[in-house]
């Protein structure tokens, strides 16, 4: 397959089994060399343990200097972003980008989120790696370290309307009596609860909801009928 030194016009990715290929297509419309062979089936569970292991290295070395909560606010701030920004999500996963593209794009990030240091460099290692694309389990990874150092469990509650500060302390306090941990509330909106609120604490769910009851009853209604 032929170099071409013109710029191309397009890029175009071409799955072969569990390959990916992407070829540039020039202004004459013939397709060049290829430019980025990436595998796209690596197991989860690969992925996973990728995504541990610069977790824990990065945990031990927040551990270590006693940034901690420095760390969990850079994580909060990196959770938030990748939740609203879709081009975010594209440039950390998509193998059109080159190393020197995530590289860029990453430590402009880094850098107007003022994280640590350790966060910064551990971003621009995984973009040299071209590991970028395991980041949001990588998160989620030191997430559940810093729970564990802190001996805290997360509760994800939805309530029909937004709760407040009172009412979280009360529900946080409410929770931890029963699992024994301190609770971290990660509080969400959802109108069509009627009233009521649902709590999940990792496995095991509460529905208080309004919604859930009438969904139960409308149930017993079709099993009578």
């Amino acid at each position: 397959m032929r170099k071409c030194s013109a710029k191309p016009t397009s890029i175009l990715p071409v799955k072969f089994g569990e390959q990916l290929n992407i070829f540039a297509i020039s202004a004459s419309g013939h397709m060049v060399e290829l430019i980025e062979r990436v595998n796209v089936s690596e197991p989860a569970s690969i992925s996973s343990g990728i995504a541990a292991r610069y977790a824990r290295a990065l945990f031990e070395l927040a551990q270590e200097k006693g940034s901690l909560d420095k760390l969990e606010g850079n994580l909060e701030d990196l959770n938030l972003a990748l939740e609203e920004s879709e081009d975010l999500r594209t440039v950390i996963k998509s193998p059109i980008y080159n190393r020197d593209q995530q590289s860029s794009a990453i430590r402009g990030v880094a850098e107007k989120m003022r994280v640590s240091n350790e966060m910064k460099n551990t971003l621009g290692l995984m973009a040299s790696k071209r590991r970028l694309f395991v980041l949001p389990a990588m998160l989620q990874q030191l997430n559940a370290l810093i729970a564990e150092e802190k001996n805290e469990v997360s509760a994800d509650v939805t309530s029909a309307k937004a709760l407040t500060k009172t009412q979280s302390a009360k529900l946080a306090k409410a929770i931890a009596s029963s699992v024994g941990k301190n609770v971290k509330i990660n509080a969400n909106v959802d109108e069509d609860l009627i009233g009521g609120l649902t709590v999940k604490v990792g496995s095991k769910m509460i529905d208080t909801s309004i919604r859930s009851k009438l969904n139960s009853l409308q149930n017993v209604m079709k099993e009578v009928g």
